[in-house]
């Protein structure tokens, strides 16, 4: 293949202001991790609820968690966007309808929409993975609880849940990657993360391979950093004789 790569079209103006194409890739990168990130914190506090909600000896509970996750585990994450961009605001109240189509930029609410879409989503997933971890316990643990004089609520905080979530962090990594790279649809609603810039840097200055090349090498060393912290975290939370691999 003869081309002529041209890695220095980064630091070029973009004709916009004063702005280098550089100044974009950082400006979606921004934007990437601010949605991920809060997407991430959303779905891990909703999927450890609907996890535990999942293994209470309430059929009414239970049903409600397992009727959750088979609606946004099984509707397209895309689908899921666009119904929560462009359908639910406008059945908000008049004045959250006023907030969110006027006063807020679009920029704004794009990043809403696309921060409740893919943490409700990603929630779906976290749910089952904390389901796992609390029914791969032996039943002794929770009884050895109720034994001592705890109510259930105690002994899922005390007792369940401190010990599952030790067993799923690899899962639970996982699907925290798979949140960053699951950003990505947020360019679709004119959000302009990582790839949004990717794409509007390759059409602005035809360096396409050099432009996608840079938002490969950016996802993966941000993914690589994202593995090795997790990692570090399963070895100091580990106990041993409990996760597979513990010594």
């Amino acid at each position: 293949m003869n081309y002529n790569w041209d890695w220095g079209v980064f630091f070029k103006s973009t004709g916009v202001g004063q702005e280098i194409y550089l100044d974009w890739f950082v400006s979606g990168l921004g934007w990437t991790i601010a949605v991920a990130l809060v997407a991430w914190i959303i779905a891990l506090i909703l999927g450890a609820v609907l996890g535990v909600m999942r293994t209470v000896p309430n059929r009414l509970v239970a049903g409600i968690a397992t009727a959750y996750v088979e609606l946004f585990r099984n509707v397209p994450l895309l689908v899921q966007l666009f119904i929560w961009y462009f359908l639910v605001p406008d059945y908000l109240p008049e004045g959250l309808q006023t907030w969110f189509k006027q006063d807020l930029s679009p920029a704004t609410s794009a990043y809403v929409s696309v921060v409740v879409c893919l943490g409700l989503f990603t929630a779906a997933r976290v749910c089952e993975q904390v389901r796992t971890g609390i029914q791969a316990l032996p039943r002794g643990q929770a009884y050895a609880g109720l034994a001592v004089g705890f109510n259930l609520v105690q002994v899922y905080r005390h007792v369940l849940l401190p010990q599952a979530f030790r067993i799923i962090i690899p899962p639970l990594t996982s699907e925290f990657l798979n949140v960053f790279k699951n950003s990505s649809v947020a360019s679709l609603i004119g959000l302009m993360e990582l790839l949004a810039q990717t794409r509007q840097t390759a059409e602005f200055s035809a360096n396409i391979f050099e432009a996608f090349t840079l938002a490969t090498l950016i996802y993966f060393v941000l993914n690589m950093s994202l593995m090795v912290f997790m990692g570090w975290v399963e070895r100091r939370v580990r106990v041993p004789g409990l996760m597979v691999g513990g010594k």
